[in-house]
């Protein structure tokens, strides 16, 4: 695959105090709760949760999209809460790609598979003025759909018809590629295809990379992983192994299957210590004692 041109940067990501509320007539739903978040340029991060956890908000809130009821969203040196509209179609049209959820939303559908990549990428190649890396049937092959490459998209299955609009996303080599549970119609195959597309687009490109999943097996392909539950940042997974998160105002987010153990409105005693910081049940103490 041929290398990336060198104007392609993956971008960081910096959420402050992020919140994000959806009008509605009863009271206002509250998305995102004082969401704090880094992702450094060029790196690659899934979000892990169940439906309704708030993850597919915060992607729409990196794509621009929405805009946060408080709290600042930064991609790259862009604070998105105060572009305007223009400048958002800008970044979405030169540096953010962004899949959404059910592909055809994604696509062209009289149009064949091919076309519909040769169609996000023409924009792009006319403003930067330079070639792009990657190729619509070349990306086709490597998703297992060269024999599909040239039938229009509405005649494709789901899963094809997700696998097209994954590769479109990817084509136009961006500085920060969103995908939103860009395996949830796929089989393992297919899914295990997809992950080593985008996860070669990262690698070679330099490209940030947020997936959006409730799949913990596509959480767990990527370097890093967040989890999102009720609005807020949860437990973090690195290389396999899952760590408790401080946030900037002191809370702690605990591994989901530590709820089990510690309910929440637990009282803890915090004890300090050489090697760091030990939470505390009182009753569980004095059962040892």
């Amino acid at each position: 695959m041929t290398q990336a041109p060198a104007a392609v940067r993956g971008a960081a990501i910096h959420c402050d105090a992020v919140v994000h509320l959806y009008p509605n007539a009863g009271g206002d739903v509250v998305a995102l709760r004082g969401v704090d978040l880094d992702v450094e340029g060029g790196t690659a991060i899934a979000l892990l949760g169940p439906s309704g956890s708030g993850k597919s908000t915060l992607l729409a809130l990196l794509a621009g999209l929405l805009r946060p009821s408080s709290g600042h969203v930064l991609v790259g040196s862009h604070d998105l809460t105060r572009c305007s509209n223009r400048q958002l179609l800008e970044l979405r049209g030169n540096e953010i790609s962004l899949m959404v959820q059910e592909p055809m939303r994604n696509l062209l559908g009289f149009a064949t598979a091919v076309q519909n990549i040769e169609f996000a990428q023409r924009g792009v190649r006319r403003r930067r003025r330079q070639p792009l890396p990657f190729g619509p049937e070349q990306l086709l092959e490597r998703l297992g759909m060269a024999e599909v490459a040239h039938d229009t998209v509405a005649q494709l299955s789901g899963g094809e018809q997700q696998r097209v609009a994954i590769a479109a996303a990817a084509a136009v080599a961006p500085s920060l590629l969103l995908l939103d549970e860009p395996t949830s119609e796929l089989d393992r195959i297919s899914r295990d295809r997809v992950l080593e597309l985008v996860l070669t687009v990262h690698r070679e490109l330099g490209t940030t990379l947020v997936v959006v999943t409730h799949d913990p097996a596509v959480a767990s392909a990527m370097p890093r992983s967040v989890s999102i539950r009720d609005g807020r940042i949860g437990a973090e997974g690195r290389s396999g192994e899952e760590y408790a998160v401080v946030g900037r105002d002191g809370s702690v987010q605990l591994p989901s299957d530590v709820l089990g153990w510690i309910p929440a409105g637990t009282l803890l005693r915090v004890h300090r210590h050489s090697a760091g910081v030990d939470l505390r049940s009182p009753e569980l103490e004095s059962d040892g004692d």
